[in-house]
């Protein structure tokens, strides 16, 4: 679906799921900018430190409050 994107940013929905989007793209809705830009590798890097849990936040028992 991307294979011609080279940069991508994180992205963050309200359950505190993290995920790849193209940078050159808005975030889908549900979905808000985590900071973090760069190459699929640094991308997936960020991620993998960011998100242990792999779990909803509403299973976790945290609220997450999205940016807007």
């Amino acid at each position: 679906m991307f294979d011609d994107v080279t940069q991508f940013k994180v992205v963050r929905n309200d359950s505190g799921q993290y995920s790849l989007w193209p940078a050159n793209r808005v975030c889908p809705q549900g979905w808000s900018e985590e900071g973090t830009r760069g190459p699929r590798e640094t991308c997936l890097a960020a991620i993998g430190k960011i998100w242990t849990d792999m779990r909803p936040a509403e299973v976790r028992g945290e609220t997450v409050i999205a940016e807007a």
